[in-house]
């Protein structure tokens, strides 16, 4: 990592025609040589992760990623189809892509597929991501405003890109997230906005991985359509996943089996990594570290109140480091296992999102416009 006063983190961005097999392909085959280093990179983090928790090894993962993968294919075939064209374009694997990009889920089928009997707790705090949801009440000139941090392997700032998707059927989308994968956190040209973070909890299940939830999610037509496809999903782990349009911001809280919906109270509703409803805090994979509860006090602290909040406040809210190695902006240096690889801001009512590479004052600030009306 170059230190602030480095040139800003550049965004590679991508655009895609066609159907889903032709995307995929353009996919892989632009991006061939960081798929094919991004896969191994993957399973080298996972390969410590899995010791440190005595889980088993890449290839039982992997193997668990090829059953996931098919009940994908059994959910979204317009997915599926274009995951195997990313495979085909890049010359890799499906299955052990399909295993990388999901890996959070892959390997929570690993840890927590049993009945809840002891909470693990990772040698570092190694998830991340925070997220504001704004109603139209405090919003810049009464719109909602929305926004994440995307926190994972600090390895991962090097794959991340935005894919600009023209689908010959479907609306035309825009995600920021890693080379060779499905959509991430985005927006379509709808002015719907989908976003996630990770939580952990028992149960977990062969079943559909959260990048295929969210690629789903985004390529819906209506509110309703996607709310419906985040929580009939056959999800195959804990993810939080949240939904927002000019009219309507909701999260689900989810566990592989069931899916609990927060609104924004007095237009505001945050998140970071750690479960708020009580009965899937029962069956919490781990205790909530002090960085996600940090990160949750301090976006309480600054956000609350009545003034109007600009998507210049959640840039500098995101940029944040007034608590350290558990401060908002995570940087590669805290030694924590994880790093802000990505922030992404969005208005829907005016199809304007915003995205940087990097943490939010080490990124390039873009706009990502949409083509279509």
């Amino acid at each position: 990592m170059p230190p602030p006063t480095a040139a800003p983190y550049a965004l590679p961005k991508l655009t895609l025609h066609g159907t889903p097999s032709q995307m995929g392909q353009q996919h892989g085959e632009h991006l061939r040589a960081m798929i094919q280093s991004f896969v191994p990179m993957r399973f080298a983090a996972t390969a410590e992760f899995l010791a440190g928790m005595k889980l088993g090894s890449v290839q039982e993962l992997v193997a668990v990623g090829r059953r996931c993968m098919q009940a994908y294919a059994d959910w979204h075939p317009e997915g599926y189809q274009e995951h195997c064209g990313i495979a085909l374009g890049a010359g890799v694997d499906a299955g052990e892509l399909y295993t990388a990009a999901n890996m959070t889920d892959m390997r929570d089928v690993l840890a927590f597929a049993r009945p809840v009997l002891v909470a693990r707790s990772l040698p570092a705090d190694s998830e991340g991501c925070s997220v504001a949801l704004i109603g139209a009440q405090r919003g810049p000139r009464g719109q909602a405003l929305v926004g994440q941090t995307w926190d994972l392997n600090p390895q991962d700032l090097d794959y991340v890109v935005a894919l600009h998707r023209l689908p010959d059927h479907g609306p035309e989308t825009w995600s920021v997230t890693c080379s060779g994968c499905l959509s991430l956190v985005g927006m379509n040209h709808l002015g719907l906005a989908v976003g996630t973070t990770n939580i952990k909890a028992h149960g977990s299940r062969i079943g559909v991985g959260y990048m295929g939830v969210l690629h789903r999610m985004l390529n819906s037509q209506t509110f309703s359509e996607a709310a419906a496809a985040c929580i009939t999903a056959p999800r195959a782990a804990a993810h939080t996943y949240w939904l927002a349009n000019a009219e309507q911001q909701l999260e689900w809280e989810t566990t592989a089996w069931s899916a609990v919906d927060r609104a924004p109270v007095d237009g505001l509703l945050l998140r970071t990594n750690h479960c708020l409803i009580q009965d899937h805090a029962l069956q919490e994979g781990e205790p909530p570290s002090a960085s996600s509860q940090a990160r949750l006090a301090r976006m309480q602290q600054r956000l609350s109140g009545e003034s109007p909040i600009e998507m210049s406040d959640l840039r500098a809210l995101f940029a944040d480091r007034s608590d350290g190695v558990d401060s908002l902006n995570r940087l590669p240096e805290d030694d924590q296992g994880t790093a802000t690889n990505s922030v992404v801001l969005a208005i829907p009512a005016r199809r304007e999102l915003w995205a940087c590479r990097g943490p939010a004052d080490r990124g390039e600030w873009q706009r990502l416009v949409f083509e279509r009306g």
